[in-house]
């Protein structure tokens, strides 16, 4: 596009001829999105990144559910049970309220 040749630009850039071709081939085929990089993702791995983030918070709502059926299934009146609050690590700060049998 610079009106330069090929060798010049791979002479320019310290780039195998090979290498100039190959970005040559993938920008036709592909436009801007054949280079990843500066925000832009091929669409396969834009869908992976979804998916992995819509999985993550699924299994954020699944725990969330299962906390509540626990609390909810029990009551703090029943003997032979206490409270306990606390703190987990699990990649991130959480507030849990967990059930011990005492």
């Amino acid at each position: 596009m610079s009106g330069k040749s090929q060798k010049q630009v791979t002479d320019d850039l310290g780039v195998a001829m090979s290498t100039l071709s190959r970005w040559c081939s993938e920008l036709a085929a592909n436009g801007e999105r054949a280079f990843v990089g500066s925000g832009n993702l091929q669409p396969e791995a834009e869908e992976l990144r979804r998916l992995r983030r819509e999985n993550e918070v699924l299994r954020q709502e699944r725990d969330i559910l299962k906390r509540g059926m626990l609390l909810r299934s029990t009551t703090a009146d029943e003997p032979g049970y206490t409270w306990k609050e606390g703190s987990q690590r699990t990649g991130r700060s959480s507030r849990l309220i967990s059930l011990e049998l005492g």
